[in-house]
């Protein structure tokens, strides 16, 4: 938390918690010159900015991943975040924090986020999503802010409680995300070279998979060792799957994530099953992502198989299992590090040049921090 000074802005926010009111706040002051910023946000709300924003809270603090790809200092423009563990990688965490002090203002859920943190921050931006607020612009933490002069953008619009239709490109959502902070950030051009190494990847991966039928796949959400069975429903996870050649279980209807039975898990043939895990390992999760070890993520994979019945599965008796750091979904700029690892699992014989490891190099080259392994990791070593 940012400790109060003198009676200044940020001072007088201090002074307004401390005495139990939290009524109107003072508006950000603002250098001469400052260009306002005009966009519209991922829910679609024109939102207008007096100046490039320079105390940003991020309400999902995983947002700062994107922000990477397009500002060489990110942690320097926030002040503070929510759901932090969302990174799911401590020592990410820590790298994309550097040298600045970044206060939590709540943890994972909306319930948490504390108005009284978020005005001691003085922000001028607090960057949200439907989880963070999930009445969305009518949401009540949205109402304050705004009745408070803080200008609020929404970096997502998804939403469990909806079923959106599929995209016809499942990059979609990203590139939208990169263009928006591409406004915020004064970084335009950043983000439409980034757009572009993307389509061209993608472009590539498409000729090699023309034609090709897709590979039913056990895609798994919540991977840890005393749970079974969450699948990838059909969007996000899923339409990126479907990118990479692939495809779910029949049963798998929901939009976001299902629960199958593990009776179905056994007696449906799939031919490729990928875990996911990350730093954050409660319930033996496969701790997988950057700065871990891979033999501990390999290991921990290992173990899942030995869950009951998975050594029934086709996929695990021929050694097509796999696992994902989250943070390959969850970030927008790794997704299509993702489309391009997958494909290379379910079509090697297509994917045989491709190489994730030189394109995660690739993705280094744009982003402020560079990401390092181990980002997946398979059962059998050299797959």
């Amino acid at each position: 938390m940012v400790a109060p000074g003198a009676l200044d802005r940020r001072g007088f926010c201090g002074a307004l918690v401390i005495g139990g009111w939290l009524g109107a706040l003072p508006g950000p002051t603002r250098a001469a010159g400052d260009a306002p910023i005009m966009l519209t946000d991922m829910a679609g709300r024109p939102v207008r900015l007096s100046a490039p924003p320079t105390r940003i809270i991020l309400l999902e603090a995983r947002d700062i991943l994107t922000m990477a790809a397009l500002h060489p200092d990110p942690a320097g423009l926030v002040v503070g975040w929510a759901a932090a563990e969302r990174i799911d990688s401590p020592q990410l965490q820590q790298r994309l924090q550097g040298r600045h002090a970044i206060a939590p203002v709540g943890r994972l859920t909306a319930d948490t986020i504390s108005r009284e943190q978020i005005a001691s921050l003085s922000p001028d931006l607090v960057v949200t999503n439907y989880v963070m607020t999930p009445e969305g612009p009518a949401d009540p933490l949205v109402e304050w802010l705004e009745s408070n002069r803080i200008p609020v953008v929404f970096s997502d619009a998804s939403s469990n409680a909806d079923d959106p239709p599929a995209p016809q490109d499942p990059l979609a959502l990203p590139k939208s995300q990169l263009r928006l902070w591409g406004q915020l950030l004064g970084a335009g051009a950043q983000a439409e070279a980034y757009i572009a190494f993307m389509d061209a990847h993608l472009r590539d991966l498409r000729e090699r998979l023309d034609g090709a039928a897709p590979v039913t796949t056990y895609l798994e959400i919540q991977s840890t060792g005393d749970d079974c069975c969450w699948a990838a429903g059909r969007r996000i996870w899923g339409d990126l799957l479907a990118m990479a050649g692939g495809r779910p279980l029949p049963a798998v209807t929901a939009p976001w994530f299902q629960k199958l039975p593990l009776e179905y898990l056994i007696a449906t043939p799939h031919e490729v099953y990928i875990a996911s895990g990350g730093g954050w390992a409660a319930g033996g999760r496969p701790p997988i992502g950057p700065g871990l070890d891979p033999v501990a993520a390999r290991t921990a994979l290992a173990a899942l198989t030995r869950r009951t019945g998975f050594d029934q599965m086709a996929s695990v008796r021929e050694d097509r299992v796999h696992a994902i750091w989250t943070g390959l979904i969850a970030a927008a700029p790794l997704n299509i590090l993702f489309i391009e690892l997958v494909a290379t699992w379910l079509h090697p014989e297509r994917c045989a040049g491709l190489d994730p490891a030189r394109t995660l190099t690739e993705i280094n080259r744009f982003m402020a921090v560079p990401i390092d392994g181990p980002l997946w990791v398979s059962l059998r070593e050299g797959d």
